[in-house]
């Protein structure tokens, strides 16, 4: 009976030896995916989401704007509109289609 016992003894520590290598090379891989994950964001140039927020804050900002001088503009081109005195275009005159040339 030792002997059995000696044998899965060795069995269950081989067996936690293996599981811990295993789970010291998930963590060596998860650290190396994840410092190369890290270099091809860095090498793409993106934006922090700080960066994003305020850009798009600034966006929201000036089209607000943009939309108020819009309006702005439409009231001042009324206004100019009732000063002037209404112009209308000259019409040229175009020769009678039954008049004759003179010979």
């Amino acid at each position: 009976m030792q002997t059995q016992n000696k044998i899965i003894d060795d069995l269950a520590r081989l067996a936690s030896s293996a599981l811990g290598v295993a789970s010291g090379m998930r963590h060596e891989a998860e650290a190396q995916f994840r410092r190369q994950f890290e270099r091809i964001l860095a090498d793409m140039d993106l934006v922090t989401r700080e960066e994003y927020e305020v850009t798009k804050a600034i966006a929201e900002t000036a089209r607000a704007e943009q939309e108020a001088l819009t309006e702005r503009v439409a009231e001042l081109e009324a206004k100019l509109a009732e000063l002037s005195p209404a112009k209308k275009p000259a019409r040229k005159t175009a020769p009678k289609s039954g008049a004759k040339a003179a010979d």
